[in-house]
C-alpha cells in the first residue's frame, strides 16, 4: 500500500473515531446541510461544529461549497468506500477463524455428549 493511500485512510479511520463526526456523515447521507442544520441536534456551538466539519473535510469525507452566504456541505463517498475495501481484506481472515471455532465447539459439544 502507498504512502498515499496509507494517509488517506489514517485521515478517514481518525475522522470516524469520533460519534459526533459519524452522526454528521449519518445526516449527510440524506443529502447537504448547512452548518447550522448539522449542529442543530448537538449540544455544542456552531464553531465547535465546524472544527468537527474541518476534519471531515481534511480526509475527504465532505465537501464544502459556497451558496451564497450559506455554505453547505456534502457527502464524499471515496474515502469512505476505501475504508471498507481495506476492511474487507480482513473479512475472509476472520471468517476463516470462526469456522474453525464453529468447527472446534462441535468436536467439544459431541465429546461432551459421549
Amino acid at each position: 500500500m502507498s504512502d498515499v493511500a496509507t494517509s488517506v485512510l489514517d485521515a478517514t479511520f481518525a475522522a470516524l473515531a469520533d460519534p459526533t463526526r459519524r452522526a454528521i456523515l449519518v445526516r449527510l447521507r440524506s443529502g447537504e446541510a448547512s452548518v447550522s442544520e448539522l449542529a442543530a441536534p448537538f449540544d455544542m456551538s456552531q464553531p465547535a461544529v465546524s472544527k468537527h466539519l474541518k476534519v471531515l473535510e481534511r480526509a475527504g469525507l465532505i465537501t464544502r461549497g459556497r451558496d451564497a452566504q450559506r455554505r453547505p456541505c456534502r457527502l464524499r463517498p471515496g474515502p469512505l468506500r476505501e475504508a471498507a475495501g481495506w476492511l474487507e481484506n480482513y473479512r475472509g481472515f476472520w471468517e476463516d477463524r470462526f469456522q474453525n471455532l464453529d468447527i472446534l465447539l462441535d468436536e467439544l459439544k459431541e465429546a461432551e455428549d459421549e
